[in-house]
C-alpha cells in the first residue's frame, strides 16, 4: 500500500496549503510521484496540487463520500504513487455541526495515517506548547507525529519555540516569514492555479531548506483503505461535453471517472472561447463567470445554448454554470444578457449568501431515489420566474428560493449544489444523454 502523511493547521490561515504546495513540490523535485489529495469540497486547492504534482488531486470528504468512499477513492488513485500527501481543512478537528465527521481528523482516521502539524508562532514562543499538547491529546485515536513551525521571525524566535516544545513529538520543520511564497486570496478563496507562475523548483528549494524532508518520508506510513473496486466501464458511446475554462473550472474529478464508468466520453469545450461542441450532454461546473461576464455575453457559446437546450441537450450546471444559464446577470451595477435557459435572472452581492454542506431531496423518484449531498457556496442572489419548477427540496442549505433548488427547464438541471458522484444520479444524466443521441 502506498505510505501516506495528512498535513493539517491548528486553524485556518496557519499556512497549511502553503506548506502542502511546498512539500509536494519538494518531493516531486526529488524524482517521486506524488499524489496528491485536499480534505473537503474545495476546489481550488486541488488545482495547486495538480499543477505542482503532474497528477490529479482528489477530494477526500466524509461527508459526502463516507469514508469507504474515501478508501476506495485513495485505493483507486494512489496505487502507482510513491507518496500520497493530504492537505487538511480549517483545523484538524474542525468537522460538519460538531462533531468530527468531514474533518482532517476523520479523514486521518479513516486512512490510519499520521499527522504533520502546522502551528503558525507569529507573535507567540511557549505558547505553542499549550497548543501542541491540546491537539495532541485531544483525540488519541489521531496520531500528531511531526510539527511545522510557520511564521518564525528570528533563528532566536525559533529557539525560543523549540525549547518550550515537549520532546516526544519532532520538529520536522521551522519555516520562516516570506511573502512571495503565498499564493494570493479573493472572494471564493486562493487564486486558481492557472492564474500563478509557478517556480517549482524555487518552492521546493525552499522548503527542502526549512523543513527536513527525510523526516516526513519517515513519517509517512501506509494508507489503509479498502481493495479497489474493479468497475467495469461501459463501451464509450456518447460524448460529454465538460465547460472548462477560467470561467468555469470547478470540478470533482471522481465526476469525470463517473461519466467514464458509464459510458461518457468526457470533450472538455470553452464558453468564453466560444466553442460549441458536438456532443450528447453538456456540464457546466462551477467557477468565476462574474469576472467574465462581458466575455460570456459575447460568446457564440451562450447564443446557442438556449436552442440547444430547447431541443432537448441534456444540460447539468452548477453554481457559477446555474448564473450562466439564467436570462440577466447583474455584476456591479451592469447587466449582461446570458443563455436563458432556465426562468431566472441573477445578480452578484458583496455579501456572502449561503456556504456550507448541503443535503436535497429529489422532488422526482425516477431521477433519484436516495438523498443527494453536497455543499454551496455563493455570493449571488437568483430570482425565479413564478412558473420555475425544482428538482430538490432542500433538507440541508439554502438552495435558489424558500429551501428549493434545482432549476428544471427541458433537460436542464441547474442549481446552487455542488454535488458529488457518491450521491448524484450519474447513471441517470448518462441515460439521458444516451436517449438524445439515439432520437
Amino acid at each position: 500500500m502506498t505510505k501516506g502523511i495528512l498535513i493539517a493547521g491548528t486553524h485556518s490561515g496557519v499556512g497549511k496549503t502553503t506548506v502542502s504546495m511546498g512539500i509536494m513540490a519538494a518531493l516531486k523535485h526529488r524524482q517521486l510521484k506524488v499524489q496528491p489529495y485536499k480534505v473537503g469540497p474545495d476546489y481550488i486547492d486541488p488545482s495547486h496540487h495538480t499543477a505542482i504534482c503532474g497528477r490529479p488531486s482528489r477530494n477526500l470528504d466524509t461527508y459526502l463520500m463516507g469514508t469507504e468512499g474515501v478508501r476506495q477513492t485513495v485505493a483507486r488513485t494512489s496505487a502507482d504513487a510513491d507518496i500520497a500527501v493530504v492537505e487538511g481543512v480549517m483545523g484538524l478537528f474542525d468537522g460538519i455541526d460538531s462533531t468530527e465527521v468531514a474533518s482532517s481528523a476523520h479523514v486521518a482516521k479513516t486512512l490510519d495515517i499520521p499527522v504533520i502539524l502546522v502551528i503558525n508562532v507569529h507573535g507567540m514562543s511557549r505558547s505553542a506548547a499549550a497548543l501542541l499538547k491540546g491537539y495532541s491529546e485531544f483525540d488519541p485515536e489521531v496520531r500528531v507525529a511531526g510539527v511545522i513551525l510557520n511564521q518564525v521571525g528570528s533563528p532566536r524566535h525559533a529557539e525560543l519555540v523549540k525549547n518550550s516544545l515537549p520532546g516526544n513529538i519532532p520538529i520536522i520543520g521551522t519555516i520562516p516569514r516570506r511573502k512571495d511564497i503565498e499564493v494570493p486570496s479573493r472572494h471564493l478563496g486562493l487564486y486558481m492555479a492557472h492564474e500563478k507562475d509557478y517556480n517549482t523548483a524555487e518552492m521546493a528549494a525552499f522548503i527542502e531548506e526549512n523543513v527536513d524532508l527525510d523526516a516526513v518520508l519517515e513519517l509517512a506510513e501506509p494508507c489503509s483503505v479498502s481493495e479497489a473496486e474493479v468497475v467495469q466501464s461501459l463501451d464509450t458511446d456518447l460524448k460529454i461535453g465538460v465547460a472548462w475554462d477560467p470561467a468555469f473550472c470547478f470540478y470533482y474529478r471522481d465526476m469525470f471517472d463517473a461519466f467514464r464508468d458509464n459510458g461518457g466520453e468526457v470533450v472538455f469545450f470553452s464558453p468564453m472561447t466560444g466553442e460549441v461542441p458536438d456532443v450528447d450532454g453538456i456540464y457546466l461546473g462551477g467557477g468565476y463567470p462574474e469576472l467574465y461576464a462581458e466575455t460570456l455575453e459575447n460568446s457564440e457559446t451562450t447564443q446557442k445554448l438556449k436552442g440547444l437546450a430547447a431541443d432537448g441537450l441534456p444540460i447539468y450546471a452548477e453554481c457559477g454554470g446555474l448564473l450562466y444559464l439564467c436570462g440577466t446577470y447583474e455584476v456591479d451595477d451592469r447587466v449582461y444578457k446570458l443563455a436563458d435557459v432556465v426562468p431566472a435572472n441573477t445578480r452578484m452581492t458583496n455579501r456572502l449568501k449561503a456556504l456550507g454542506y448541503t443535503e436535497a431531496r429529489p422532488l422526482d423518484k425516477n431521477f433519484s431515489s436516495r438523498n443527494i449531498r453536497g455543499h454551496e457556496f455563493h455570493y449571488s442572489i437568483t430570482e425565479c420566474d413564478r412558473d420555475a419548477k425544482f428538482a430538490y427540496e432542500m433538507i440541508r442549505g439554502k438552495g435558489i428560493q424558500d429551501g428549493f433548488d434545482g432549476l428544471i427547464e427541458h433537460n436542464t438541471l441547474a442549481g446552487y449544489m455542488h454535488s458529488h458522484p457518491a450521491s448524484f444520479p450519474v447513471d441517470k444524466f448518462v441515460q439521458k444523454c444516451r436517449e438524445y443521441r439515439k432520437r
